[in-house]
């Protein structure tokens, strides 16, 4: 069955017809213009609100054109407007991450100069930056570039409910923060990826890593994703877990599972359980289990938990 969702917005568009960015203020499942937008009234707000007329930004060299579409989420995206509603999708929390088809959206996006004034072609940065200058009737003298990249910060496009995040630059669109998350300066979240409950984050969620109810990914640890080497391993924390500070893994656990403070257990990893050594791809997803390196020997050791490891500081996150 064809899955199809919406989005009207406005897209931005270069010079060169290449676009830059597109922001969606509405969005949802189905296709544009369906009945039950009809009957809410949601067609003739976007109509009343979007118009049809594009406008020229002079200043940063682009038009600024509406947009509505609708795309089959199941199929690559066919456009940079089309990649942009999924990733819209996934930080609003209409889809889940690894729920839609996000394969070729790097190729569907175009590499953008982010700056204080909005999305510019990184061709015309000096032009603008010189128009900036020169601009007596602005109150902006400056250009500040904040990133080049193909993806911008989540904070720009979306405001999720129930999260804080400490550093908005370290979050892309796309992520998807369930209610509750805490993001901390150094924590870092990338696109079709996020948390599906209350959970801390002060290390590195990758693409295509989820992250379970109460757990908390520990000051400078890290979870593999799938975007380099060719990796078709999904990684997924489960609920409860605990990655110590500079801990790190490219296995799958499942709930209630620790791993100490700088250890990394990978997929090729020699583990010793109850059940004899094993490599860690064979007992990925498994619960219950604490990831430790025995000091003397230096063998990564998974034993059966013991007791919990105290779990979230309900404070932090509540109220948010």
């Amino acid at each position: 069955m064809t899955r199809m969702a919406w989005g009207a917005g406005l897209a931005t568009v270069d010079s060169n017809g290449s676009t830059l960015d597109t922001w969606y203020r509405w969005l949802g499942w189905g296709e544009f213009g369906n009945t039950e937008m009809v009957a809410k009234g949601i067609a003739d707000e976007i109509e009343n609100g979007l118009g049809r007329r594009d406008t020229v930004d002079e200043l940063r060299k682009v038009t600024i054109r509406p947009v509505r579409i609708s795309v089959d989420v199941d199929e690559a995206p066919a456009s940079a407007e089309d990649a942009y509603l999924r990733l819209h999708l996934l930080s609003h929390r209409l889809a889940a991450p690894r729920s839609i088809e996000m394969d070729g959206t790097f190729g569907a996006l175009n590499n953008v100069a982010w700056t204080n004034l909005g999305p510019v072609a990184i061709g015309d940065l000096d032009d603008v930056r010189l128009a900036v200058k020169q601009a007596t009737d602005s109150p902006v003298r400056v250009l500040s570039v904040h990133g080049l990249d193909k993806f911008p910060r989540m904070t720009d496009y979306v405001i999720p409910s129930g999260v804080r995040i400490a550093d908005a630059d370290r979050v892309r669109l796309g992520a998807h923060l369930a209610e509750g998350t805490t993001v901390m300066h150094e924590g870092f979240c990338n696109f079709n990826a996020g948390t599906l409950g209350t959970s801390m984050v002060e290390g590195r969620i990758s693409a295509g890593v989820v992250v379970g109810n109460g757990s908390d990914i520990g000051g400078g640890a890290s979870v593999m994703g799938s975007l380099s080497g060719g990796g078709t391993e999904v990684i997924s924390i489960g609920e409860r877990c605990l990655l110590g500070a500079n801990a790190g893994v490219g296995i799958s656990l499942g709930d209630d599972c620790a791993v100490e403070a700088g250890l990394y257990v990978t997929a090729s990893t020699p583990v010793m359980t109850p059940d004899g050594v094993k490599r860690g791809r064979e007992i990925s997803g498994m619960g219950g289990l604490l990831f430790i390196r025995d000091g003397q020997t230096g063998q990564v050791i998974a034993r059966p938990r013991a007791k919990s490891w105290g779990e979230l500081n309900s404070e932090l996150h509540s109220g948010q």
